[in-house]
């Protein structure tokens, strides 16, 4: 009796160990949408007052939460039912971050500065009119932000599918629940503090004599957080190319292979070097292919 008690605690903390392990190496796939979706989220309270900035992105949470109570069951049947499909999930996937990323670069060089600052200015000009109704603009932010996080959650999900793809069942519900509530609570944890370090930061430079350290602090804090938020914005992009690169070029059997005998008899450093770079040219080229194929669909519709 006593023996098999022991045996059966040894099972389970080698099945806690594999979950916890796949859940680590998911996590790690998954930076590339992590970045993003936290710079994203973080951009999408943006023409919110400040007094409403931590209620809209708890009703963004709460929506993320049924999106993933949605995809999480949906991705076990079809690990179950259709596994054939993970692979081209995930390779659809891996094309709408590269499509993503190429996107932003596209607007980063065809957008001015004039028209990201009328943009500003028109946000500006919402919050200073008294006759703007404020609850329809929430509730339209929080929609288009529980709308985005669908397709960002669904490809979470489906990177993290084809890590424990060959895992038994129990094993892949609780590492997709796991990244679900992990990424969940994460993102929206950090989204709610990058969003409020500004207020942070005056709060500092209004409470204390100029000069003191917590002033100090208080400006550098308000100097701090604009490059913090396109930072975030670049190393989210950065990601996107790699991660989704990496998909596609693990997809694809002919780059695959050319990586492979390219690499082979390289130090560690080399090889990684040439499959980073492998996976950025192929996430660069996927996008901008993506990207000029919507654009042509778009222009056939109107």
């Amino acid at each position: 009796m006593a023996s098999s008690l022991l045996a059966l605690i040894d099972d389970i903390a080698s099945i806690l160990d594999d979950v916890a392990l796949l859940t680590k190496v998911a996590a790690k796939k998954t930076s590339g949408v992590l970045g993003d979706d936290l710079a994203l989220n973080a951009q999408q309270v943006t023409g919110v007052k400040a007094d409403r900035e931590l209620p809209v992105v708890w009703a963004v949470a709460k929506g993320s939460f049924i999106n993933k109570a949605i995809l999480v069951p949906a991705a076990i049947a079809i690990s179950y039912f259709a596994p054939w499909l993970v692979t081209p999930l995930l390779m659809v996937g891996g094309a709408f971050l590269c499509f993503e990323g190429f996107e932003k670069l596209a607007h980063t060089f065809l957008h001015s500065k004039a028209d990201d600052a009328a943009h500003h200015d028109e946000l500006v000009n919402a919050l200073a009119d008294a006759n703007k109704d404020m609850v329809a603009l929430e509730k339209d932010k929080i929609k288009g932000a529980v709308r985005t996080d669908f397709i960002l959650s669904a490809e979470i999900i489906a990177i993290t599918l084809g890590t424990v793809q060959s895992q038994p069942l129990t094993t892949q519900i609780a590492v997709l629940t796991s990244i679900a509530i992990v990424m969940t609570v994460g993102v929206y944890g950090l989204v709610a503090g990058i969003v409020k370090i500004d207020d942070a930061g005056l709060h500092l430079t209004q409470q204390n004599l100029a000069g003191s350290f917590k002033h100090s602090f208080g400006r550098g804090i308000l100097w701090f957080a604009p490059y913090m938020m396109k930072a975030l914005s670049v190393i989210g992009t950065a990601a996107m190319f790699l991660v989704g690169g990496g998909i596609l070029t693990h997809g694809v059997p002919a780059i695959h292979h050319w990586v492979e005998t390219v690499t082979t008899g390289q130090n560690g450093f080399i090889s990684g070097l040439i499959s980073l770079g492998t996976d950025a040219v192929t996430g660069i080229l996927a996008g901008a292919a993506v990207l000029a194929v919507v654009t042509l669909v778009k222009r056939f519709r109107k």
